[in-house]
């Protein structure tokens, strides 16, 4: 039996940590910093994986892989990106029995690489455009760790590409925020905003950075995924040319994006509750469990009979459905647990759908089920069942991102003045829609004075653009053209 988990409104992030210790999703690895990815927590991982990669080569994406180490000449040949990444890397300088000629940087990212290869790749317009992604680990030293939100080692997908024109490479970064977008709130259930960094918060080496923000139960802001527009700044310095249709020597113009084991992280703390991780069905491996409750029943060959007939129906009706994946069931057979015991557990676990299956149920010819968002019983018949698990598994799907909306706009509110800014996010948190003037003088204020950051410049028209009159939140200025979310992060 796991241990008692920590109340969130007692302590979120020992809540957190709870969850993801006791739902054996990961571990603390011998190495600072660094974490185990136990089956349950991969398992998540590989649902990751198996959607969004088909996302993105509907897009014409092709997946590669290139090496984790990176000579240290190669950063230095982008200043602003190796200024930006130097105090993460990691760096080799002894391997073989001998002191390396050159050191080795472990991958904290792969523009500087990859762009070796394009250089050599890349000859004339026709070799345009060049769309490449790897599933990798990368290594980023840092000083505050937490499970899969911010560690020294994870897992991610990078994608760089080139093409021939800035507006190509303009629509091909928007075009994978849009994809990162549908994927967070159609597969994770985390509703986002997508928005452009402030120049002080983008990619180091960027032109311009996107992302999608995301809001957790404790009303801080995640990001969630990136896309940057890279411009030239990387086929400059790597001399990446192409012949154009012109016959006159062109620099590429370059995209890079990316998500990790952090929309992990981001998943449990948008859903997850007092008991246990709550798992978007899409994210799930098994869907349903089935507890056969048989005691001392007399008819126990029957029970077990009818739960494993049960399962196969399921599976079968699932199979046949529009839903977008395989419905998994567990029939839990193990008569050395009571079943109060493998109901925790499965709460635990966040098992979507859970059916009990008694000698008395058995012989009314019904099941109960329960679904585990809503913890709520529910007797249906044994015929009928099957249909039944199909609709809960597509309305928890539905449901749990309406709820994480619903509350990330209960708590987004626009504000006006400086002082009702820093006076409600002490007071409440949240999303703070306030008008700026894009000074990073006003923006480092607002991170020295409250803690808080500009997450983004959202797109969406529900918030951009102003045309009332007034000036900057935080100067008072009478230029403030934008509107931006200011919120505490991880």
């Amino acid at each position: 039996m796991a241990e008692k988990i920590t109340p969130r409104a007692q302590d979120f992030s020992q809540w957190y940590q709870d969850i993801v210790i006791q739902a054996r999703l990961a571990d603390y690895s011998p190495v600072k910093g660094c974490m185990v990815i136990r089956p349950n927590g991969y398992s998540i991982w590989e649902q990751i994986q198996k959607d969004l990669d088909r996302r993105i080569k509907e897009t014409g994406v092709r997946n590669a892989y290139f090496p984790l180490f990176i000579p240290e000449s190669f950063l230095k040949k982008e200043a602003e990106h190796v200024e930006g990444f130097a105090p993460q890397c990691a760096v080799v300088t002894y391997a073989g029995a001998k002191d390396l000629e050159e050191k080795l940087v472990v991958r904290p990212t792969s523009e500087t690489i990859i762009n070796s290869m394009f250089a050599k790749w890349i000859q004339s317009y026709r070799d345009l455009p060049l769309l490449i992604n790897q599933w990798a680990n990368v290594v980023r030293w840092e000083m505050r760790t937490r499970l899969f939100l911010r560690t020294t080692e994870f897992l991610w997908q990078e994608g760089h590409t080139c093409h021939a024109t800035p507006e190509e490479a303009e629509e091909e970064t928007r075009q994978m925020l849009r994809v990162y977008a549908s994927f967070a709130e159609e597969v994770l259930a985390m509703p986002v905003v997508p928005g452009l960094k402030s120049e002080s918060e983008k990619f180091a080496g960027a032109l311009r950075t996107y992302c999608i923000e995301a809001m957790m139960q404790d009303k801080k802001a995640l990001q969630a995924g990136t896309s940057h527009n890279l411009s030239t700044n990387f086929a400059q310095a790597f001399n990446t040319m192409f012949l154009d249709k012109d016959g006159k020597q062109k620099v590429v113009h370059q995209t890079s994006w990316g998500v990790s084991t952090r929309l992990i992280g981001g998943m449990i703390m948008t859903h997850s509750d007092d008991k246990g991780l709550v798992l978007p069905p899409r994210l799930a491996s098994t869907h349903v469990v089935i507890v056969p409750i048989m005691g001392n029943a007399p008819n126990k060959a029957a029970i077990i009979e009818a739960a494993e007939s049960l399962a196969a129906g399921i599976r079968d009706a699932g199979r046949r459905s529009e839903l977008p994946y395989e419905v998994g069931v567990l029939v839990d057979k193990d008569e050395s647990k009571q079943p109060g015991w493998k109901f925790h557990e499965h709460e635990l676990l966040g098992t979507p759908v859970r059916i009990e299956l008694g000698p008395r149920d058995l012989e009314k010819g019904q099941v109960v089920m329960t679904r585990r968002d809503l913890g709520k019983k529910e007797f249906v018949s044994l015929d009928g069942a099957r249909q039944k698990v199909l609709e809960m598994l597509e309305a928890m799907q539905k449901d749990l991102l309406e709820k994480a909306r619903s509350f990330r706009d209960a708590s987004t509110q626009r504000v006006e003045t400086y002082g009702q800014f820093s006076r409600d996010i002490e007071e409440k948190g949240g999303f703070f829609v306030a008008p700026w003037c894009q000074s990073k003088d006003c923006e480092a204020k607002v991170k020295e004075e409250t803690k808080a950051t500009i997450r983004c410049l959202p797109l969406d028209d529900a918030y951009q653009p102003i045309h009332e009159a007034g000036g900057c939140m935080v100067c008072g200025g009478s230029r403030a053209n934008v509107r931006a979310i200011f919120a505490r992060s991880y």
